[in-house]
């Protein structure tokens, strides 16, 4: 008992350095938008498209991500994905190209972050973690990445102002090689092989035939929206409106402080309430506090103010909606499943970062932007009231994923 527990623990720890180090790196590139695009003479969707194309990217591999670490186990996978996270990085601080960044900050951050994020880690944190403490474990994990993006963002910043923006990049990617170290000593083990399991494409037909999932999968698309475009553009939002960059670069910092406070709260909650209302409620706050942050005089104090608040419901929803994909279906295929409601939060965050910059050369602001994310709030709120996480129930036959709803 005393192994297991050192197990679970370690599988913690390191799955939430991992997560720290991917999140925050990843959390400071909105910083890079206006000195890049104004140094390279790129309009705002040059930059806003390589990040979309990250995302989508990110999304799109994430389900195959998800299945190799409910094979072989995470560790193999987090290393891979921190060599091309820390390549990544390098071709990006040397790209003086749409193409170049497209191929860096695009492709092969994405792919790097598939590897070492929140599928693949809440996968592994999932099968170490018994079913009743699964919830909190995850809100841990997942608070751990919020505070790389508080811890790292004024180090990132500072590394921008010190260095300048390419050489800045260049020492993020040593620093992003770090969890190849990390990932050879997470000793995930795959959840044993039970004769009752269900074979990979059994699950997938299991959780397609389940109403629930695609809901959840929607109200996703959602979270990846609001959070990519605020994280993106907001810097380049408040020094349009007479604010420093170092305000932008203060309120994401507080984004990620509050964001421990939100994302364990969330996982502890979750073993304690409904997680789909929870959900349901957590958008809808999101809506009021983007209302009220748009619809208020902007000032230092009111950007700092929707720093905070929406800190508190910033990656609350991934305990949540990874708790509840486990609660219905099982740890078994976690990860590819898990990596499959990502893939949405993905598309979500496509269609965020790449519409911001898009409207912004359009029309020279971000208004549409903010209320289509006010708008989706709505949308996300209705979506959960409807969902269940009642676990399936299957029938005795290996393979057979009869599904009852309920």
């Amino acid at each position: 008992m005393d192994a297991l527990r050192r197990h679970t623990l370690l599988i913690i720890v390191l799955g939430g350095l991992v997560i720290s180090l991917a999140m925050g790196l990843r959390h400071g590139f909105g910083l890079f938008l206006e000195p890049m695009s104004s140094e390279l003479g790129w309009g705002r969707e040059v930059f806003a498209f390589a990040l979309a194309l990250q995302n989508l990217v990110w999304g799109l591999t994430q389900p195959f991500s998800g299945a190799l670490a409910d094979r072989f186990g995470a560790a193999r996978v987090v290393v891979a994905g921190g060599v091309l996270y820390a390549l990544g990085l390098a071709m990006m601080g040397l790209s003086d190209s749409a193409l170049g960044m497209s191929v860096s900050a695009g492709l092969l951050i994405g792919l790097g972050l598939s590897g070492t994020t929140f599928s693949v880690i809440l996968g592994a944190v999932g099968r170490a973690v018994s079913p009743e403490k699964r919830s909190l474990a995850m809100g841990i994990v997942s608070a751990a990445g919020s505070f790389g993006q508080f811890a790292m963002l004024p180090g990132t910043l500072g590394l921008l102002e010190w260095l300048g923006w390419s050489a800045a990049l260049l020492a993020m990617g040593a620093l992003a090689a770090l969890m190849v170290l990390l990932g050879g000593m997470l000793r995930d083990r795959p959840s044993p092989r039970q004769a009752s399991d269900l074979s990979l494409r059994a699950a997938l037909d299991e959780a397609a035939a389940h109403r629930g999932f695609w809901l959840l999968c929607l109200g996703f698309f959602v979270c990846g929206f609001q959070v990519v475009f605020i994280g993106v553009h907001l810097p380049g939002y408040l020094v349009d409106n007479g604010i420093a960059l170092q305000v932008g670069s203060t309120v994401l910092a507080l984004v990620g402080l509050f964001n421990i406070v939100g994302t364990y709260s969330a996982g502890w909650l979750g073993g304690h309430y409904s997680k789909p209302r929870l959900l349901t409620w957590l958008y809808l706050i999101r809506g009021v506090v983007i209302t009220a942050f748009i619809a208020v005089p902007l000032s230092t104090t009111s950007a700092y103010l929707f720093g905070i608040a929406m800190g508190l419901l910033w990656l609350s929803t991934v305990p949540l909606t990874n708790g509840i994909v486990a609660s219905v279906f099982g740890v078994r295929h976690l990860s590819m499943l898990g990596g499959i409601v990502f893939l949405f939060h993905q598309l979500g965050s496509f269609m965020g970062v790449w519409l911001g910059g898009y409207f912004y050369d359009l029309h020279g602001d971000y208004a549409l932007v903010w209320k289509l994310a006010v708008l989706l709030s709505v949308m996300a709120a209705v979506l959960h009231a409807f969902i269940r996480e009642t676990p399936v129930e299957r029938a005795p036959a290996a393979g057979a994923g009869r599904l009852i709803r309920r």
